[in-house]
Protein backbone atom coordinates (compact mmCIF):
# COMPACT_ATOMS: atom_id res chain seq x y z
CA UNK A 1 0.00 0.00 0.00
CA UNK A 2 2.85 2.64 0.87
CA UNK A 3 4.57 1.95 -2.26
CA UNK A 4 1.74 2.52 -4.38
CA UNK A 5 0.81 5.70 -2.38
CA UNK A 6 4.64 6.61 -3.15
CA UNK A 7 4.13 5.67 -6.86
CA UNK A 8 0.68 7.69 -7.15
CA UNK A 9 2.38 10.74 -5.64
CA UNK A 10 5.50 10.93 -7.91
CA UNK A 11 3.06 10.52 -10.81
CA UNK A 12 1.39 13.94 -9.49
CA UNK A 13 4.46 15.46 -9.14
CA UNK A 14 5.85 14.60 -12.30
CA UNK A 15 2.82 15.65 -14.12
CA UNK A 16 2.23 19.00 -12.49
CA UNK A 17 6.24 19.09 -13.53
CA UNK A 18 5.36 18.64 -16.95
CA UNK A 19 2.54 21.21 -16.68
CA UNK A 20 4.84 23.67 -15.54
CA UNK A 21 7.04 23.39 -18.16
CA UNK A 22 4.59 23.13 -20.90
CA UNK A 23 3.51 26.50 -19.34
CA UNK A 24 6.96 27.69 -19.96
CA UNK A 25 7.61 26.90 -23.35
CA UNK A 26 8.52 28.95 -26.01
CA UNK A 27 9.61 29.74 -29.31
CA UNK A 28 11.47 32.98 -28.94
CA UNK A 29 12.07 36.57 -27.78
CA UNK A 30 10.75 39.79 -28.87
CA UNK A 31 13.40 42.53 -27.15
CA UNK A 32 11.61 45.54 -27.57
CA UNK A 33 13.02 49.03 -27.12
CA UNK A 34 10.72 52.11 -27.39
CA UNK A 35 11.75 56.18 -28.30
CA UNK A 36 10.67 58.05 -25.29
CA UNK A 37 10.12 61.20 -27.45
CA UNK A 38 7.47 59.05 -29.21
CA UNK A 39 5.87 57.81 -25.75
CA UNK A 40 5.83 61.57 -24.34
CA UNK A 41 4.71 62.97 -27.38
CA UNK A 42 1.42 60.88 -28.05
CA UNK A 43 -2.28 61.22 -28.47
CA UNK A 44 -3.03 58.25 -26.43
CA UNK A 45 -0.36 58.19 -23.86
CA UNK A 46 0.52 60.64 -20.60
CA UNK A 47 4.28 61.24 -20.04
CA UNK A 48 5.75 61.42 -16.44
CA UNK A 49 9.49 61.87 -15.74
CA UNK A 50 10.63 59.49 -13.74
CA UNK A 51 11.48 60.67 -10.13
CA UNK A 52 15.37 60.17 -10.96
CA UNK A 53 14.65 62.96 -13.05
CA UNK A 54 14.13 62.81 -17.15
CA UNK A 55 15.95 60.21 -18.89
CA UNK A 56 18.30 60.30 -21.33
CA UNK A 57 17.56 61.05 -25.10
CA UNK A 58 17.98 57.34 -25.91
CA UNK A 59 16.04 54.37 -26.67
CA UNK A 60 15.09 52.84 -23.29
CA UNK A 61 13.62 49.29 -23.17
CA UNK A 62 10.56 48.27 -23.24
CA UNK A 63 11.01 44.49 -22.20
CA UNK A 64 11.93 41.22 -23.14
CA UNK A 65 9.13 39.09 -24.07
CA UNK A 66 8.83 35.12 -24.58
CA UNK A 67 6.91 34.08 -27.66
CA UNK A 68 5.57 32.12 -30.26
CA UNK A 69 6.09 31.16 -33.67
CA UNK A 70 2.17 31.47 -34.24
CA UNK A 71 2.42 34.65 -32.86
CA UNK A 72 0.79 34.44 -29.64
CA UNK A 73 2.80 34.33 -25.87
CA UNK A 74 2.69 32.86 -22.54
CA UNK A 75 1.92 35.66 -19.81
CA UNK A 76 1.99 35.46 -15.99
CA UNK A 77 3.79 31.83 -15.23
CA UNK A 78 4.32 31.90 -12.27
CA UNK A 79 2.99 33.67 -9.84
CA UNK A 80 5.22 32.01 -6.72
CA UNK A 81 8.30 34.07 -8.14
CA UNK A 82 7.10 37.96 -7.89
CA UNK A 83 9.49 40.65 -8.90
CA UNK A 84 12.37 40.66 -5.99
CA UNK A 85 14.80 44.13 -5.98
CA UNK A 86 17.01 42.77 -3.81
CA UNK A 87 18.01 39.94 -6.56
CA UNK A 88 18.99 42.78 -8.84
CA UNK A 89 20.40 45.11 -6.44
CA UNK A 90 23.51 45.44 -8.40
CA UNK A 91 21.81 46.34 -11.58
CA UNK A 92 19.52 49.08 -10.23
CA UNK A 93 21.44 51.97 -11.63
CA UNK A 94 22.26 50.68 -14.92
CA UNK A 95 18.00 49.88 -15.12
CA UNK A 96 17.25 53.63 -14.06
CA UNK A 97 19.54 54.96 -17.32
CA UNK A 98 18.47 52.08 -19.80
CA UNK A 99 15.11 50.91 -18.56
CA UNK A 100 12.91 53.89 -17.36
CA UNK A 101 9.56 54.23 -16.92
CA UNK A 102 7.62 57.18 -18.24
CA UNK A 103 3.93 56.48 -17.02
CA UNK A 104 2.25 58.44 -14.56
CA UNK A 105 2.51 59.00 -11.71
CA UNK A 106 6.07 59.47 -11.73
CA UNK A 107 8.11 56.21 -9.82
CA UNK A 108 11.78 54.73 -9.88
CA UNK A 109 11.10 52.32 -12.12
CA UNK A 110 10.57 49.63 -9.79
CA UNK A 111 6.76 48.85 -11.00
CA UNK A 112 7.60 48.76 -14.42
CA UNK A 113 10.30 46.14 -13.89
CA UNK A 114 7.80 44.56 -11.76
CA UNK A 115 5.27 44.11 -14.50
CA UNK A 116 7.81 43.10 -17.12
CA UNK A 117 9.29 40.68 -14.97
CA UNK A 118 5.82 38.79 -13.87
CA UNK A 119 4.15 39.08 -17.18
CA UNK A 120 6.90 37.74 -19.08
CA UNK A 121 9.64 36.95 -17.38
CA UNK A 122 8.36 34.13 -15.16
CA UNK A 123 7.39 32.68 -18.62
CA UNK A 124 11.35 31.98 -19.30
CA UNK A 125 12.70 31.22 -15.96
CA UNK A 126 13.54 27.48 -17.90
CA UNK A 127 16.40 29.42 -19.00
CA UNK A 128 16.82 32.84 -17.46
CA UNK A 129 16.09 33.52 -13.43
CA UNK A 130 15.18 37.29 -12.10
CA UNK A 131 18.82 38.37 -12.09
CA UNK A 132 19.90 36.99 -15.54
CA UNK A 133 16.45 38.32 -16.83
CA UNK A 134 17.53 41.51 -16.20
CA UNK A 135 21.24 41.70 -17.24
CA UNK A 136 20.65 39.77 -20.46
CA UNK A 137 18.04 42.75 -21.58
CA UNK A 138 20.67 45.39 -20.29
CA UNK A 139 23.51 43.92 -22.57
CA UNK A 140 21.03 43.79 -25.27
CA UNK A 141 20.50 46.99 -25.56
CA UNK A 142 24.27 47.86 -25.49
CA UNK A 143 24.47 45.60 -28.42
CA UNK A 144 22.08 46.82 -30.37
CA UNK A 145 22.81 50.35 -29.75
CA UNK A 146 20.26 51.77 -31.62
CA UNK A 147 20.32 55.35 -31.83
CA UNK A 148 24.00 54.60 -32.56
CA UNK A 149 23.01 53.09 -36.23
CA UNK A 150 20.67 55.36 -36.63
CA UNK A 151 22.63 58.21 -36.43
CA UNK A 152 25.49 56.29 -38.66
CA UNK A 153 22.97 56.07 -41.55
CA UNK A 154 21.99 60.06 -41.08
CA UNK A 155 19.16 59.23 -38.95
CA UNK A 156 18.34 61.87 -35.94
CA UNK A 157 15.39 62.80 -33.39
CA UNK A 158 14.82 66.07 -34.77
CA UNK A 159 11.56 66.58 -35.46
CA UNK A 160 12.11 65.88 -39.61
CA UNK A 161 10.20 62.64 -41.20
CA UNK A 162 12.35 59.73 -42.76
CA UNK A 163 11.82 56.73 -45.07
CA UNK A 164 10.81 53.78 -43.39
CA UNK A 165 12.55 51.48 -45.50
CA UNK A 166 16.04 53.61 -44.58
CA UNK A 167 15.16 53.19 -41.14
CA UNK A 168 15.09 49.97 -41.24
CA UNK A 169 18.27 49.28 -42.95
CA UNK A 170 19.94 51.12 -41.00
CA UNK A 171 19.10 49.32 -37.75
CA UNK A 172 19.82 46.14 -39.74
CA UNK A 173 23.28 47.39 -41.01
CA UNK A 174 24.05 48.17 -37.20
CA UNK A 175 22.56 45.47 -35.69
CA UNK A 176 22.65 42.43 -38.57
CA UNK A 177 19.16 41.60 -37.89
CA UNK A 178 15.86 42.88 -39.44
CA UNK A 179 13.78 44.82 -37.29
CA UNK A 180 10.27 44.82 -36.70
CA UNK A 181 8.99 49.27 -36.38
CA UNK A 182 6.00 49.98 -34.45
CA UNK A 183 4.58 53.32 -34.90
CA UNK A 184 2.21 55.67 -32.77
CA UNK A 185 0.72 59.34 -33.40
CA UNK A 186 1.48 62.45 -32.07
CA UNK A 187 -0.56 65.09 -30.85
CA UNK A 188 -1.23 66.33 -34.08
CA UNK A 189 -1.49 62.93 -35.76
CA UNK A 190 1.59 62.32 -37.57
CA UNK A 191 2.88 58.77 -37.75
CA UNK A 192 6.03 58.85 -35.14
CA UNK A 193 8.74 56.00 -34.60
CA UNK A 194 7.57 54.50 -31.51
CA UNK A 195 8.90 50.74 -30.86
CA UNK A 196 12.19 48.31 -32.58
CA UNK A 197 11.20 44.90 -32.05
CA UNK A 198 14.31 42.73 -32.74
CA UNK A 199 14.62 38.78 -31.77
CA UNK A 200 16.60 36.14 -29.67
CA UNK A 201 16.82 32.54 -29.39
CA UNK A 202 15.02 30.75 -26.74
CA UNK A 203 18.31 30.07 -25.24
CA UNK A 204 18.38 33.77 -24.31
CA UNK A 205 22.06 34.11 -25.65
CA UNK A 206 21.96 35.08 -29.57
CA UNK A 207 19.66 37.42 -31.64
CA UNK A 208 18.24 36.27 -34.52
CA UNK A 209 15.95 37.19 -37.56
CA UNK A 210 12.30 36.80 -36.09
CA UNK A 211 10.26 34.02 -36.74
CA UNK A 212 7.08 36.35 -36.95
CA UNK A 213 6.52 39.92 -36.69
CA UNK A 214 3.88 41.58 -34.26
CA UNK A 215 0.63 42.69 -35.52
CA UNK A 216 0.69 46.15 -33.67
CA UNK A 217 0.40 49.21 -35.15
CA UNK A 218 1.83 49.50 -38.70
CA UNK A 219 3.96 52.83 -40.20
CA UNK A 220 3.38 54.71 -43.12
CA UNK A 221 6.34 55.16 -45.89
CA UNK A 222 8.01 58.05 -44.04
CA UNK A 223 7.87 58.45 -40.17
CA UNK A 224 9.14 61.03 -37.75
CA UNK A 225 11.82 60.77 -35.35
CA UNK A 226 10.75 63.22 -32.92
CA UNK A 227 12.96 65.22 -30.15
CA UNK A 228 13.25 64.29 -26.93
Amino acid sequence: MESKFLFLVNLLVLQYLAVLCVSQDFDFFYFVQQWPGSYCDSSSSRCCYPTTGKPAADFGIHGLWPNYNDGSYPQNCDSNNPFDGSKISDLISSMRRNWPTLACPSGSGETFWSHEWEKHGTCSESVLDQHSYFETTLGLKQQTNLLQALKTAGIKPDGEKYSLGDIKDAIKEGTGYTPWIECNQDSSGNSQLYQVYLCLDNSGSSLIECPVFPKGKKCGSAIEFPIF
